[in-house]
């Protein structure tokens, strides 16, 4: 695999030219036509000034084009950005602001959010449907290439859980070493189909298996945005032998009527993470024969850190598995010290996936980058064979009465309830405890408070237990479908009406 992420698919395309690269909305691109239009969209967009160094944005929906200008960014050292479409006009205005492109390319449907945006960038418009790709521009002829792998290529934002996102930079080489680590991990090869429904502005939905999927000359079956019916039946009809799904969207696939009579055979492993993941939930996938393989990352680890392979899974429940190939991990407390097996510590990540830091904020790069490691503010433990186990968020982390109550612990338990539909566990100010656990639940029929706290009785530590419960419609979310807690912290939420 070379460290010039660029050349990828021409070497894939010289052995397998007929092969599938992607597979979209019915359509089967070879790696041949698939080299061709990156080739064409390289020397279109050098046509129109972008060089290395440049950023060039996109907004819009899973497509082979954002794959294709990702590439073709690599091809001319230019530096891809993809924006999240589900932000607001002003959020996409502070990503803008932030990046500077000198182009944006957006699907029609998002045009009028972007022309709220201002800017002197250029904008282009993507078409719908793929039949002739898209009117981008293509030109012929052959574009210069860069020589450095550690130039960056893409600009992915972090996920917003916590506050305002941030600009991760990651090189060709520390995408070449995302594809090594994902390689290794799921032993992906050219035979695999590679089912992704993760949105491609980030980078699970680009790295995790997409991007070594292609490296390695194996096909993705993109899907435009997810669709648990479609989902289900791309697995069985294309024999998809992988799947990576957030636990928002393997929660959907669970609840779908289709899901008890899909054949799954197919399937070597259905990986998910990004979030808590309940037990309940793997034991669910598992009953139907489906190996549960688990990642933990970050958008700064480009994100595969840890692996649990679908080997391992059945031994070691709720484990995010062990570092990944080119990986190394440190657990440490808060006065810096690496902590024992079976003591937590935040997770610290070191290895050439990781960022080289954020976009035009060298303060917030010099809080997280020391000596090499990434600080990823989250907090595990390892056992005796290695595994290391997530406990939550360092900022999730509630100090009640000088005791340290995980919400991850909390949350297993409502996650356990048949009658949650989901919940989380945030910190409330105490006047006399500092703060006190509070569940915030949804429900799927009507529940009362006192059913909520009983589910805790001899399950955890009293000290551990909820003080209060507040019923909601639904958790607030980020695109990826992580909870963003930061919004219920503090905030004046009442409850449901008769709850």
């Amino acid at each position: 695999m070379d460290q010039m992420m660029f050349r990828w698919i021409p070497d894939i395309a010289a052995m397998a030219p007929r092969h599938t690269a992607v597979h979209f909305e019915g359509t089967d691109i070879s790696y041949a036509a698939f080299g061709a239009r990156i080739e064409g969209l390289a020397c279109g967009l050098n046509g129109l000034g972008l060089g290395p160094g440049d950023r060039l944005a996109h907004m819009g929906l899973n497509s082979p084009d954002v794959l294709a200008l990702l590439f073709a960014c690599a091809r001319i050292g230019a530096i891809f950005v993809p924006l999240n479409w589900r932000l607001a006009a002003p959020e996409i205005v502070q990503l803008l602001a932030n990046a500077t492109p000198k182009a944006v390319v957006a699907d029609p449907e998002f045009m009028p959010v972007l022309e709220t945006a201002g800017g002197q960038w250029l904008r282009l418009s993507t078409a719908e449907g793929i039949a002739d790709w898209s009117p981008l521009p293509i030109a012929a002829g052959r574009a210069a290439a860069p020589g450095d792998p550690n130039q960056p290529v893409l600009i992915c934002y972090t996920s917003g859980t916590t506050g305002n996102p941030r600009g991760a930079v990651l090189s060709q080489a520390a995408i070449r070493a995302c594809a090594l680590n994902a390689v290794e991990a799921y032993a992906l090869g050219e035979s695999d189909d590679i089912l992704n429904v993760l949105p491609l502005f980030h980078v699970g939905g680009l790295n995790i298996q997409c991007l070594p999927a292609l490296a390695v000359g194996a096909t993705v079956t993109l899907h435009r945005r997810f669709d648990p019916g479609l989902a289900l039946q791309d697995i069985a009809v294309r024999r998809i032998t992988q799947l990576i799904a957030v636990p928002a969207m393997v929660a959907a696939l669970l609840e779908h009527p289709a899901w008890k009579t899909t054949d799954l055979s197919c399937l070597r492993c259905l990986t998910t993470g990004s979030s808590t993941v309940p037990p309940t939930m793997i034991e669910a996938i598992a009953a139907r024969g489906v190996p549960v393989g688990q990642v933990y990352g970050t958008t700064e680890t480009g994100p595969t850190a840890i692996v649990l392979r679908a080997a391992d899974a059945p031994n070691k429940p709720g484990s995010c598995g062990t570092p990944a190939l080119l990986c190394a991990i440190r657990l440490i407390d808060d006065a810096g010290a690496d902590v024992g097996d079976g003591a937590s510590g935040e997770i610290l990540v070191r290895g050439p996936n990781v960022m080289s830091g954020y976009w035009n904020d060298p303060a917030a790069t010099a809080e997280v980058l020391h000596d090499g490691w990434f600080r990823t503010g989250d907090v595990a433990m390892r056992d005796s064979d290695g595994f290391y186990f997530v406990r939550d968020r360092k900022t999730n982390v509630i100090i009640s009465g000088g005791e340290n109550i995980y919400p991850a612990e909390l949350e297993a338990v409502l996650a356990a309830c048949p009658d949650i539909a989901e919940a989380v566990v945030v910190g409330r100010s105490d006047p006399r405890w500092v703060e006190v656990p509070v569940a915030y639940v949804v429900a799927r029929h009507t529940m009362t408070r006192e059913q909520v706290l009983a589910l805790f009785d001899g399950k955890l530590a009293r000290y551990k237990h909820p003080r209060d419960v507040v019923f909601l419609d639904a958790l607030p979310r980020n695109a990826m479908g992580k909870v963003q807690k930061f919004r219920l912290q503090g905030a004046d939420i009442k409850l449901r009406e008769g709850q």
